[in-house]
């Protein structure tokens, strides 16, 4: 029971620090609320229209795959370190997720995801 009971006092002792700290910044910090603090501002330049417009959505579709391979990839560097530990299970394994990563690619290709406009 004395473990859960530190935790318990750890997780209070953590929230209260944080609760604190909010109510001291409130307390320090200035407040002049006005309409032009509402503003939407961007690079120093006034907004232009309205912000609340669509968006292609291709951009950020290319930019996951990016990351999803990049990271994908990142899994092949501890197997090529101990590939000659691991044997032909391994091997076979890392051509399956491999084949899996090029049928990925693939698929983007084909579904024109790749297509930058």
């Amino acid at each position: 029971m004395s473990e859960y009971l530190s935790v318990l006092i750890f997780a209070v002792t953590g929230a209260a620090i944080v609760l604190f700290t909010f109510f001291i910044s409130k307390l320090i910090r200035p407040h002049n609320p006005y309409p032009e603090k509402g503003v939407t501002y961007e690079c120093a330049e006034d907004a232009i229209g309205d912000s609340w417009i669509r968006f292609n959505p291709r951009f950020y579709i290319f930019a996951l795959i990016f990351v999803i391979f990049d990271v994908e990839v990142i899994f092949l560097f501890p197997w090529a370190v101990a590939f000659g530990e691991l044997g032909l299970f391994a091997l076979v394994e890392m051509v399956i997720f491999i084949l899996i990563l090029f049928f990925g690619l693939f698929y983007a290709w084909k579904k024109g995801v790749l297509k930058w406009v």
